[in-house]
């Protein structure tokens, strides 16, 4: 019976040490654990902190005696909308695709509206015959849209004779 209190004891200890060794290791998995939360919590302050003070207007940066208007660069900007353009997408299989599109144009000033007017047909030509042989998969993704509109914005150019800024896609419906 001795023996067997002893053994026990001797089990107990073994176990009072494996546990002791366990809580040494969570405490050291608890330390890292809080180091790493500080370290995020640091980082995202310091984030936070540096847009609060460095991410202002150009309004809240002009320095007193300067006027506003002097700083900011005049906008004659000028927004032409195209007809709405409804074209059958390119495929191998039988079912039909459309796409239904919808842009506008940037131009410098309306000078330039005047110029490109006469010449829409040309342009909405260009966008059609280009527009036809595009699939699907073309225009999935940002990709397809980037590459849509750098597309777009070569056609445009080359069929007027002022600069067109940019092409905005106003409505962009793949069926």
């Amino acid at each position: 019976m001795s023996e067997e209190v002893e053994n026990e004891d001797v089990e107990d200890g073994e176990a009072a040490e494996d546990g002791e060794g366990k809580k040494k290791k969570l405490a050291g998995k608890k330390i890292v654990l809080f180091g790493a939360i500080a370290v995020l919590v640091l980082a995202l302050g310091g984030a936070g902190g540096w847009y609060v003070f460095f991410s202002g207007s150009e309004e809240d940066h002009v320095a007193e005696g300067e006027d506003v208007e002097a700083v900011a660069e005049p906008l004659d900007l000028v927004f032409y909308d195209l007809p709405v353009m409804l074209v059958n997408l390119s495929s191998n299989s039988e079912k039909q695709s459309y796409l239904k599109l919808s842009v506008a144009i940037e131009l410098e000033d309306e000078e330039a509206v005047s110029l490109i007017e006469p010449l829409l047909p040309r342009v909405v030509d260009r966008f059609q015959v280009y527009l036809r042989g595009l699939r699907v998969a073309d225009l999935n993704g940002s990709a397809g849209m980037f590459h849509l509109k750098n597309e777009l914005m070569r056609r445009v150019n080359a069929a007027v004779p002022v600069e067109v800024k940019d092409v905005l896609f106003k409505e962009m419906i793949v069926q």
